[in-house]
C-alpha cells in the first residue's frame, strides 16, 4: 500500500530527523530517508522554515545541507548557558566519553553509544565546545570524533599512541568487539 504524504507531514517528519540527527544532512539524504521526491524535500524544507518563523529553533542552509539551529536572537541565552557548562566538570559521563575518543577515534557517534550503552550526544556538544575533541568528516554523511591537538597538548603526548596503556586498551577493545560479534552471529544462527 503505498502511502502519500502531505507537504505539512514531510516537514514535520524533516524536523524529527534534523533534531534527531543534530548535524547537517543534504536533500537527497531526506528524500531517501522518507522515500520521497528531493522536490517534496524542499517543499517540505520550505514549510518547516516557514513553521519556525518568530520561533526559537530555525532551518539553517548550507549549500545543499540543512540542519536546525538556534535563532540569533537567543545568543545570549545560549552564551550564557555554555559559560555556564564550561565552568562544570566534566563528570564520569564526560571522562569516560573523553577516553573513548582518545582510545578509540576517530570514532563514530554509533559507535560511542553502542559502547557506553547511552546516547552520548549531549557529552559530545560540551567536548566539542570546550575544545577537547573535534569532528572529522568520514566521507558522504558518517561523522566522527577524534581529540584534538590542544587535549593532546594538555595530556602532554605528541600523538594518541603515547597515551598510557593505549596499546593494551586497543587490544581490549578489538577482542570485545569479536567477542560481541560473534555473540551477535550466534544469535542469528538460533
Amino acid at each position: 500500500m503505498c502511502v502519500i504524504l502531505t507537504r505539512m507531514e514531510i516537514s514535520r517528519q524533516i524536523e524529527a530527523l534534523l533534531f534527531f540527527k543534530g548535524e547537517p544532512v543534504t536533500v537527497s539524504f531526506l528524500a531517501k530517508t522518507l522515500g520521497v521526491s528531493e522536490e517534496d524535500a524542499l517543499h517540505g524544507l520550505d514549510v518547516l522554515r516557514q513553521e519556525l518563523s518568530g520561533r526559537g529553533i530555525i532551518l539553517m542552509q548550507n549549500a545543499n545541507e540543512y540542519m536546525l539551529g538556534t535563532a540569533p536572537q537567543m545568543g545570549p541565552m545560549i552564551e550564557a548557558l555554555l559559560k555556564e557548562d564550561l565552568s562544570k566538570e566534566l563528570g564520569k559521563a564526560g571522562l569516560e566519553t573523553l577516553a573513548t575518543v582518545l582510545y578509540r577515534g576517530p570514532i563514530l557517534r554509533s559507535e560511542i553509544n553502542y559502547l557506553r550503552g547511552v546516547n552520548s550526544n549531549y557529552i559530545l556538544r560540551n567536548l566539542l565546545v570546550r575544545g577537547l575533541i573535534e569532528k572529522v568528516d568520514q566521507g558522504g554523511r558518517s561523522t566522527a570524533y577524534q581529540p584534538t591537538f590542544e587535549l593532546l597538548s594538555y595530556m602532554g603526548v605528541s600523538k594518541v599512541s603515547d597515551l598510557p596503556g593505549y596499546e593494551e586498551i586497543k587490544k581490549a577493545v578489538e577482542e570485545f568487539k569479536q567477542s560481541d560479534t560473534e555473540k551477535d552471529h550466534g544469535h542469528e544462527e538460533e
